[in-house]
């Protein structure tokens, strides 16, 4: 490796090391400006843990209907082919 390859590849890492200590320096002179202003408000109790609650479905049979439909469109066939055995909702 002769001295000017060495040359070209230590000046082309020192420009992106350059290139992002500019970037980190605009980003901390751009969050310093954006910041919000307000004075911090006193923390109030927290609210009491509310056990999470199912949504409900308003119409189980159209949520089928629509699900098989895009099945069908996926695979190609006619939502008369698909035959849903079972529905349970993943968390």
């Amino acid at each position: 490796m002769e001295i000017s390859n060495g040359f070209v590849c230590a000046m082309g890492i020192g420009v992106v090391f350059v290139g992002l200590i500019c970037i980190v320096i605009l980003c901390m002179i751009m969050s310093y400006f954006c910041k919000d202003k307000k004075q911090p408000q006193p923390a109030a109790a927290p609210a009491p843990a509310v056990p999470a609650q199912p949504a409900l479905i308003a119409n189980k049979q159209e949520l089928i209907a629509g699900i098989c439909a895009v099945i069908a469109e996926e695979l190609g066939t006619e939502v008369k082919n698909i035959r849903v055995l079972s529905f349970k909702k993943i968390v």
